[in-house]
């Protein structure tokens, strides 16, 4: 299960204990704070802390702009004035504390989002347990046979089945002979530092992970994407779900400009000015490869 009964015990009991403060906060993620998202088959993200809400980006970014955003008839349309025109730094005056259970292969992914504090459980100094990622079915996917870094068809019946199998097995074993490593039978055994490289990126690591509001978008508009593996993915549409309640104006920006819309080149751009001219473009006549070309396709056709 996601939770030991002592982190539940934790949780229950930091909840139970508010503190009374003078800082602003956000009533959306009070009712986060400390709770347990769980995401795969044992991990999970929750709030360990957070500072700033919406009011908080719109001060910021008063203060830095001062007389020109007198324009702008609200907090919300500021937000989305700075969220449409790149404006970054308002929304580094936010920041998150998630606490987050996850497989290392998917924390190898995680980490190359070099704008964050991490601390991660340490398998030098403690024992891992023995939990495992295993996909269920419906995510046991052949390699797909136009992106080579993607999914294709669901396998299915046997071979799905024997799959699952090596990876369970071979994740079962892997564990037997490092808790044989460490222990060997009373002696001092091999020391946690080398035992560990003998486990499967499939086991479930743990860290605390500290990120400001504008590269927590960034990270977000990359891995919430469809596009995204579905290991990572989930987990970033947990904390879309917690942004969503904790500064609503600036996710609701965030999902309009960034997720919902589109960038596109200069050559595409060209492309649409002569499309509403009535010209016939094709990919030979636009200037775009055919790769290119494709996923113009995709953004006009949505």
């Amino acid at each position: 299960m996601p939770l030991t009964p002592d982190q539940i015990a934790e949780i229950e009991d930091q909840r139970a204990t508010p503190q009374p403060t003078l800082r602003a906060v956000s009533e959306g993620m009070e009712a986060h704070l400390y709770k347990a998202h769980e995401v795969l088959d044992h991990g999970f993200v929750r709030v360990i802390d957070y500072m700033g809400n919406d009011a908080a980006i719109c001060q910021a970014a008063r203060v830095s702009y001062g007389k020109g955003t007198k324009s702008v008839q609200n907090d919300a349309g500021l937000i989305r004035y700075l969220m449409r025109h790149w404006h970054s730094t308002p929304f580094e005056m936010c920041e998150i504390k998630l606490h987050v259970k996850l497989p290392v292969f998917v924390a190898r992914q995680w980490i190359r989002h070099r704008t964050a504090n991490v601390n991660e459980y340490s398998a030098r100094y403690s024992i891992l347990d023995r939990e495992f990622y295993t996909p269920a079915p419906e995510h046991v996917n052949a390699q797909s046979v136009v992106n080579n870094q993607g999914r294709g068809a669901v396998l299915e019946g046997e071979e799905a089945a024997r799959v699952l199998e090596t990876l369970k097995g071979d994740a079962n074993r892997a564990y037997d002979n490092y808790e044989a490593m460490i222990s060997d039978e009373g002696q001092a055994g091999l020391a946690r530092e080398l035992a560990r490289m003998n486990l499967p990126t499939s086991i479930y690591t743990q860290w605390y992970w500290k990120v400001d509001l504008h590269n927590l978008f960034h990270f977000l508009r990359l891995r919430a994407d469809h596009h995204a593996q579905y290991e990572i993915r989930v987990y970033a549409d947990a904390i879309c779900k917690v942004v969503a309640d904790w500064v609503p104006a600036a996710y609701g920006a965030f999902e309009d400009y960034r997720m919902g819309g589109e960038n596109m080149s200069a050559t595409a751009m060209e492309c649409v000015r002569r499309m509403l001219k009535g010209e016939d473009v094709t990919q030979e006549n636009s200037g775009m490869s055919a790769g290119e070309w494709r996923e113009f396709e995709g953004v006009l056709k949505g």
